[in-house]
């Protein structure tokens, strides 16, 4: 049961997939992000500071470093978007 606090919340606003970020972001759900890889999250842009476990959906967990957070912030892989490779390969 979702505690009163959560179960406020739209699960589709929690989703990474429903902001309206600038070009240069896309979701890419076979590409597990590396540690150093910076990414987007609903917290923000974070940097990957480590890749553990798998989560419910079979993706991986990351912990990642974001701007304005003392502490780590997790997300799965499943539901971050990843910078556009600008080389284009």
């Amino acid at each position: 049961m979702l505690s009163k606090s959560v179960g406020r919340v739209s699960r589709d606003s929690l989703r990474v997939s429903s902001l309206d970020e600038p070009g240069g972001w896309h979701s890419d759900p076979e590409t597990v992000p590396a540690v150093g890889d910076i990414v987007l999250c609903v917290e923000g842009q974070g940097e990957v500071v480590g890749v553990l476990g798998k989560t419910s959906d079979g993706s991986r967990l990351l912990e990642l470093k974001v701007d304005d957070r003392d502490k780590p912030f997790f997300a799965s892989s499943s539901n971050v978007l990843v910078q556009t490779d600008a080389s284009g390969s």
